[in-house]
């Protein structure tokens, strides 16, 4: 059995982890502060939108990965059942929305969620992210993908292992943090003012 201080070490490391914002090291060097561009938000969709689409879906994925690798090296060490693996899917999903390395001004979560839910049920991680692409294509709009997307994720994973599951839980915490994240966007929608993605 590991140390009782691995637990409270990896979660630390997943928020610090979930914090480094490629969102704004790509269009730092790109000369650009993307506060000030496009949305403001510093994630995929407004690099897309400022930068590029190549640009975006590389932070895309580099976002997913911030979630994946935290968690799953939690899951390695720990075990998929630990509450520090559960508290590590979480860390790193608010690393990204609160990153201290840029303070606590960071994205919306969406990407860095999938990539917990891939490694912590892949099933309800891949209908995520195909709910989330095809939301996005039919809406013209990543806010509505990525608020379906965080809902089916979290719903597969408690049809299948329960609400009060470790993984049901750390689900149900993770797409509750990005649909807090996601407060003005909703208002925008209910008011019919939400711009394209």
């Amino acid at each position: 059995m590991p140390p009782s201080w691995i637990g409270p070490a990896l979660a630390i490391v997943a928020y610090l982890v979930g914090s480094i914002s490629f969102a704004l090291l790509i269009a730092r060097r790109k000369g650009i502060d993307l506060y000030g561009e496009g949305s403001g938000n510093p994630g995929a969709t407004n690099v897309g939108r400022v930068i590029g689409k190549k640009e975006g879906r590389a932070v895309l994925l580099l976002d997913a990965l911030k979630g994946a690798l935290p968690y799953g090296a939690a899951v390695l060490v720990l075990g998929r059942d630990d509450v520090w693996t559960a508290v590590c899917g979480v860390a790193a999903v608010v690393g990204h929305c609160l990153p201290v390395w840029h303070r606590f001004r960071g994205g919306k979560g969406a990407a860095t969620a999938a990539g917990v839910m891939l490694v912590a049920q892949p099933i309800a991680g891949v209908a995520a992210v195909v709910g989330y692409l095809v939301l996005k294509r039919v809406t013209r709009r990543a806010s509505v993908g990525s608020l379906v997307g965080a809902v089916i994720g979290a719903a597969i994973v408690v049809a299948l292992e329960g609400a009060r599951s470790t993984v049901g839980t750390m689900t149900i915490a993770v797409a509750v943090v990005v649909w807090l994240r996601h407060a003005d966007n909703l208002v925008r929608l209910a008011r019919g003012e939400e711009p394209p993605s």
